[in-house]
């Protein structure tokens, strides 16, 4: 049995374990993390599968959850795939975890229980005002296998419904951000249905998300997500905001990675950062 999200433990005691040796890539490493323990005191390791950019990102707003979501509370939210399905005949072709070949309503019945998962856990997570049962919670949700992949896909779905938003603003003229036209200038994306066909459904299964999947994640979600990129260290690329230019209300998470390919979690902010 594989922990989703292992123990905390010390940022520099990790450090220490994991790059011992005197290459410029283990020194640069060590000064990544000299700088993040500045604001944090501990880590916290992601389990290392193609879904570890969706766990780190969910396991952080989760912990820190004081209220549901704006998107999460609308009456429509459950109703997506009924819709989308409705209007993108093409959607039939998503893959469901473990279950390629499903029938359109059986897709449709199937993305909305995720949906329905989804904001009950994050309702339930965000009324819990102890921060340590608050932690116990989601870690016991992070040990449930079941619940968790279905929460990602559902975040797959989400990412999904935000590009076919973002995919038909900019085609009728109204302003999109920059990382959206990056998104669709890609040769295996050029619209909604191909992003699906040659990312979305291969996203834990073959692949993770790439740089700019990681906007559509944050734009999905409403969220700021921020990344110490341990090995653009020393460059103004180190701290990465996604997207760069977010909105003032978003919520912020921090992820920490070594390569853009895999993610843990920071924990524990010291406390001058705090003050």
């Amino acid at each position: 049995f594989k922990l989703s999200v292992s123990p905390e433990m010390d940022i520099m005691e990790y450090c220490r374990k994991e790059w011992r040796g005197n290459t410029p890539a283990a020194k640069r490493m060590r000064k990544g993390y000299e700088a993040v323990a500045q604001k944090f005191a501990s880590i916290r390791r992601i389990r290392g599968d193609n879904y570890c950019a969706f766990r780190a990102t969910l396991f952080q707003a989760l912990s820190q959850a004081t209220q549901l979501p704006r998107w999460l509370q609308s009456e429509d939210f459950t109703m997506l795939p009924e819709n989308l399905l409705s209007k993108y005949d093409w959607i039939k072709q998503w893959q469901l975890r473990k279950k390629p070949g499903k029938r359109m309503g059986e897709i449709r019945d199937e993305i909305k229980e995720y949906l329905v998962l989804l904001r009950q856990k994050w309702k339930n997570i965000s009324e819990i005002k102890g921060p340590l049962e608050k932690q116990e919670a989601c870690d016991k949700l992070f040990k449930n296998e079941e619940e968790e992949y279905s929460l990602y896909e559902a975040l797959k779905f989400l990412m999904l419904n935000t590009a076919i938003e973002l995919y038909n603003a900019d085609k009728s003229g109204k302003r999109v951000p920059v990382f959206s036209w990056l998104l669709f200038a890609r040769d295996t994306s050029s619209n909604p249905c191909q992003l699906m066909q040659n990312h979305l459904n291969h996203i834990g299964h073959s692949g993770g998300l790439e740089q700019v999947e990681m906007f559509l994640l944050a734009y999905a979600l409403q969220y700021t997500i921020q990344v110490y990129r341990l090995y653009k260290h020393s460059t103004d690329e180190f701290i990465t905001l996604y997207p760069n230019d977010p909105e003032e209300d978003w919520p912020v998470v921090t992820l920490i990675t070594e390569d853009d390919r895999h993610y843990n979690i920071p924990v524990r902010m010291c406390q001058e950062t705090m003050l």
